[in-house]
């Protein structure tokens, strides 16, 4: 009986030094501040480094909810040229207008798509799709995403040699893709990465935008 304790407790000491052997693998685990690569691989930015990989942008939300399909969204390296979020006023152009939705990319198709007016700013973002990685201007709800992370993401922005997001009273207002409820066929919502401060705004004035991406695998 005693040998068999014996070995018994030999067999326990052997399973827990092969489980506790399990801690050393890396955390695969996606994180705010890991990147997005161009072969749509997500990794920290040192992983990137080492194995040649060119970040595209950088992960600032993990979704928690599992009625959104997405897994987070990761902002762009660098900002857009101002452009105007339309080239003709008077017309709505198919947002929701609902300043706590998750909705830029189907706000931004809206805007591509409206064959009432065109939008420069939408037409720019269209265009700059790279890799499979399609592009699209922030809700409102989003950029607060963004803002709420910012320290994580400006910190590894600067690794990749990106425009970190800025504090500046002149720098820091960006177009959302959502119109103003009630207003929408005049108006949409800035965003403030100084302050997480939203601003209707005239649709014809030209702003910056920081695009995003949904991850969804």
């Amino acid at each position: 009986m005693k040998l068999f304790k014996t070995l018994l407790a030999g067999v326990v000491a052997i399973a827990m030094t092969a489980c506790d052997a399990h801690k050393d693998f890396p955390d695969t685990t996606m994180k705010v501040g890991h990147v997005v690569c161009t072969d749509g691989k997500v990794v920290p930015v040192e992983t990137a480094d080492s194995l040649g990989k060119k970040p595209i942008a950088v992960v600032f939300h993990i979704n928690r909810d599992e009625n959104v399909e997405a897994r987070g969204y990761a902002v762009y390296l660098n900002d857009t040229p101002n452009r105007a979020f339309t080239d003709s006023i008077g017309v709505k152009q198919g947002t929701s207008a609902d300043i706590y939705a998750l909705d830029g990319n189907a706000n931004t198709y809206a805007l591509y798509a409206n064959t009432a007016c065109g939008s420069p700013i939408a037409d720019y973002v269209f265009d700059m799709w790279h890799y499979g990685q399609s592009a699209y201007i922030p809700s409102v709800a989003q950029m607060r995403l963004a803002y709420q992370n910012k320290a994580i993401v400006n910190s590894v922005l600067l690794k990749c040699d990106g425009q970190p997001l800025p504090d500046e009273s002149d720098e820091c207002w960006y177009w959302t893709s959502t119109e103003v409820e009630g207003q929408e066929s005049a108006k949409a919502w800035l965003f403030s990465l100084g302050s997480g401060a939203i601003q209707e705004t005239p649709k014809l004035q030209s702003h910056k935008v920081r695009p995003i991406i949904t991850i969804n695998d």
